[in-house]
């Protein structure tokens, strides 16, 4: 009963659509005197090459029997074009700070300075 089923490779977007990548079915023969034990398989599939940035979303894969479906968690997968640059204003914004502070303290001082006179 177990030994026919199908796998399904698809991906679902930022817009909850699902695109289907790739889909297979299998029939796997089980030995003499293995019956009614628990196999565990592995099928490993490669995504190459991912185009653009359409290729961005979760990447899931979906087994198949005939009353049965099990599904995996999903992989979330993020693609930027060439030449993207991840940009960070953390030291800016403290060097914009540091010198707005070190003018005005410099006029503050200047000021009282004057004043004094």
């Amino acid at each position: 009963k177990y030994t026919k089923f199908s796998i399904c490779y698809y991906r679902v977007n930022s817009l909850d659509q699902k695109t289907s990548i790739y889909s297979r079915s299998e029939n796997v023969a089980i030995p003499s005197g293995e019956e009614n034990k628990t196999a565990t398989l592995s099928y490993d599939y490669r995504i190459m090459p991912l185009e653009n940035t359409s290729s961005t979303g979760t990447y899931y894969c979906k087994v198949k029997w005939n009353d049965i479906q099990k599904m995996g968690k999903g992989v979330f997968v993020l693609i930027r074009d060439t030449g993207y640059i991840n940009t960070s204003y953390g030291w800016e914004i403290l060097l914009t700070l540091t010198v707005l502070l070190a003018v005005l303290s410099i006029t503050a001082t200047a000021l009282l300075l004057w004043k004094r006179k």
